[in-house]
C-alpha cells in the first residue's frame, strides 16, 4: 500500500478525499488539529495524527515514505481572516510552508495544494481564467494565493512536484452549516429545518460557481496521477456555471430575509478549460441537481 498524507483530512473536503483514497487501497495518514475538522469524519481505516501544521517539528516525521501529499488544512473563511489576520496567516501561510518543507525533505512524489478562487477577488472579466492577475480582497484570498507561489517556488528550487487546485464554491455532505466557515447551501438548509428565514446578504443577485465535493475529490485524484502537471501549475476547479444566492434559496425553499451587503465579489465564474486539458477532468454533478439532493428533507 502506498502511503498518502491528507492535511485537514478530518474536515469537509478532506474526509471525502480520504474515503476515496482508502477505496483505492492507499495507506492514508491524516494530519489535523481538529479545530474545524471532526473525529467522526475520520474513516477508521485511516491513521489520524492530531497535529498542527504550524509546528514543523510535530509533522516532519509523518511525511517519511509518503508518495503524495494533499494539503487541505486551512482556516477557510474570508470574514474570519479579516477579523483575525495574524492567526489565519499562521495557519494558511506558515502551515503551507511547513508542509512544503516536510514534503521536500521526505522526497514526497507530489504535493496537491487546495488553493482558492478567493485569489481572483472582484474581476470584471468573466469567466475567471488562471492567467488573470490575482486581486484578492481579503487576507484569506491573499494567503491562498501566497500558497500557490510557495508551491511553484518549491517545484523550481527544491524539485518537489506541486500542483495548485483553485476551488470555487464547494458544497455537499458534511459541509458546515454554522460558524465562520458555514456553506451558504448548508446554512440555508439548516435554517429551513429550524423554521427560520433564509438570511441573504445584499440583494441576493450575487453569483457563485458551485462545484460538488465528489467532483473536487475526482480533480484531486487526477492531479495526483496526471503526468501533465507537477511544476506548480494553477488549475481552476469549478462547475463552469453561475448561480445566484436567490436561486439557491428558491431551490432550498422557505422565507427569505435580506440583510446589509458585505465585502465580497458580485460575480464568480470558473473557466475550467485547463482542468479538462491537464487533468482530463469534467464535473458531473450540476449545481441544481446537487443542491436539490442536499435540500431534500430527510424522513
Amino acid at each position: 500500500m502506498q502511503k498518502v498524507i491528507v492535511t485537514g483530512g478530518a474536515g469537509f473536503i478532506g474526509s471525502h478525499l480520504v474515503e476515496r483514497l482508502i477505496a483505492e487501497s492507499y495507506d492514508v495518514h491524516i494530519i489535523d488539529n481538529l479545530s474545524t475538522g471532526k473525529r467522526e469524519n475520520v474513516n477508521p481505516k485511516a491513521t489520524l495524527h492530531v497535529a498542527d501544521t504550524r509546528h514543523l517539528d510535530d509533522i516532519k516525521k509523518i511525511f517519511e515514505g509518503a508518495v503524495a501529499v494533499f494539503h487541505m488544512a486551512a482556516l477557510p473563511s474570508v470574514q474570519y481572516s479579516i477579523e483575525h489576520p495574524l492567526e489565519t496567516n499562521e495557519i494558511n501561510v506558515l502551515g503551507m510552508q511547513n508542509v512544503l518543507i516536510s514534503a521536500a525533505e521526505a522526497k514526497v512524489g507530489r504535493l496537491v495544494y487546495s488553493a482558492s478562487c478567493a485569489a481572483y477577488g472582484d474581476q470584471k472579466q468573466m469567466p475567471f481564467t488562471e492567467d488573470m492577475p490575482p486581486m484578492p480582497l481579503s487576507p484569506y484570498g491573499m494567503h491562498k494565493y501566497v500558497g500557490e507561489v510557495y508551491a511553484r517556488v518549491w517545484s523550481e528550487v527544491y524539485k518537489l512536484e506541486t500542483v495548485s487546485l483553485r476551488y470555487f464554491n464547494v458544497y455537499g455532505p458534511r459541509a458546515k452549516s454554522d460558524g465562520a466557515y458555514a456553506s451558504v447551501i448548508a446554512r440555508f438548509i439548516a435554517l429551513r429545518a429550524e423554521g427560520k428565514p433564509l438570511t441573504i446578504t445584499g440583494d441576493g443577485e450575487q453569483t457563485r460557481d458551485y462545484v460538488h465535493v465528489s467532483d473536487v475529490v475526482e480533480a484531486n485524484m487526477r492531479a495526483m496521477k496526471s503526468d501533465k502537471v507537477g511544476r506548480g501549475e494553477v488549475i481552476n476547479v469549478g462547475y463552469g456555471k453561475e448561480i445566484s444566492v436567490n436561486a439557491i434559496a428558491d431551490i432550498v425553499g422557505g422565507e427569505k430575509q435580506y440583510v446589509p451587503e458585505r465585502l465580497e465579489p458580485k460575480r464568480v465564474l470558473a473557466d475550467i478549460t485547463k482542468a479538462k486539458a491537464l487533468l482530463d477532468w469534467q464535473p458531473k454533478v450540476a449545481p441544481e441537481e446537487g443542491i436539490s439532493i442536499m435540500a431534500k428533507p430527510t424522513a
